[in-house]
Order: C-alpha cells, then sequence, then structure tokens
C-alpha cells in the first residue's frame, strides 16, 4: 500500500553526509552513497532491533541505536548499480503518530520544516489506508496532523 502511495506522492528526504534517509507509515529507508564500483563483498552490514551497523571497505558509515524499534528479520539492504546501498528497515511501531524526527537517537535529526512534512506525509499516508476510494497522493494538508492527525475512530458511521 505504502509503495503506491510514495510512487504518486514523492518522498520527504532527510539529507545527511553519507546520503539521505526517509519514512512512511511501515519502513525507514535509508539511501547510502558508495564509491562507484563498490563489491557486495565490500559491505559490512548488521541489522539489529535497535541497532544498524554499516561498514564499507573496513570504514564504518553508520553506526549506532536506532530512534525506535524496528522488525529486524523484515528488514534488508542492497547494493544498487555498484554504488548505492538501500537499506529497508521494517517498524515495529507502525502508526501515522510514529514518525520519527531522527534516523538514530541524537543523529541524523531531521530539521523542524523536514520533520513537519514527514508528519504530514504519514497522516496523509493514514488517511489513504483508511479511505482507499480516494487518492490523497496530491493533498494538502494543515492543522492537526501531530501525532497522525485527528482520531475518528469513535464517530459512527
Amino acid at each position: 500500500m505504502s509503495v503506491n502511495f510514495e510512487e504518486r506522492s514523492g518522498v520527504v528526504p532527510c539529507e545527511t553526509p553519507w546520503g539521505s534517509w526517509y519514512q512512511t507509515m511501515e519502513e525507514v529507508f535509508i539511501e547510502v552513497q558508495v564509491p562507484p564500483g563498490t563489491q557486495s563483498r565490500d559491505i559490512r552490514c548488521k541489522l539489529g532491533i535497535r541497532d544498524i551497523a554499516l561498514t564499507v571497505r573496513d570504514a564504518g558509515i553508520l553506526q549506532g541505536r536506532l530512534y525506535d524499534s524496528t522488525i529486524s528479520d523484515e528488514s534488508t539492504w542492497t547494493l544498487e548499480d555498484k554504488k548505492l546501498i538501500r537499506i529497508v528497515l521494517t517498524k515495529s511501531n507502525r502508526d501515522a503518530g510514529n514518525c520519527w524526527p531522527s534516523l538514530l537517537e541524537g543523529e541524523y535529526s531531521a530539521d523542524p520544516w523536514v520533520q513537519d512534512e514527514m508528519q504530514k506525509k504519514l497522516t496523509l499516508e493514514r488517511f489513504q489506508r483508511e479511505n482507499p476510494g480516494f487518492d490523497f497522493s496530491r493533498a494538502e494538508i494543515s492543522g492537526n496532523y501531530s501525532k497522525g492527525g485527528p482520531d475518528f475512530s469513535n464517530l459512527q458511521k
């Protein structure tokens, strides 16, 4: 579901010295630029429930405690075109209100504008899931969207 929504609406990346990261309700995506010609045997990637470690050609690129927990058995990494490592982490908490403000605890934080845009995006993704007959991919949102937007679950149908 989120892949189609992301394809139509784009992503809100948080730029870092090594690349960028962005998120959906279900996943966190990490894109790391590596030297052209990098081989998979040059890469060491450990994806834990709350920890990540990435080394390329014996140089530490990314290491630390993730902002929130993930399902490590469902997380993966790939090397694309021998120049980009794409890591996909599956979030344990998949609510629209679970917008990670940083990739790691205290590191790679989204600036306030990017954080705001990420939260808007997750809220619109939630609306899309709750209302599959509508297309929210180009929608604008304002008002109460922090923590996933307003809760309509107690309204009668």
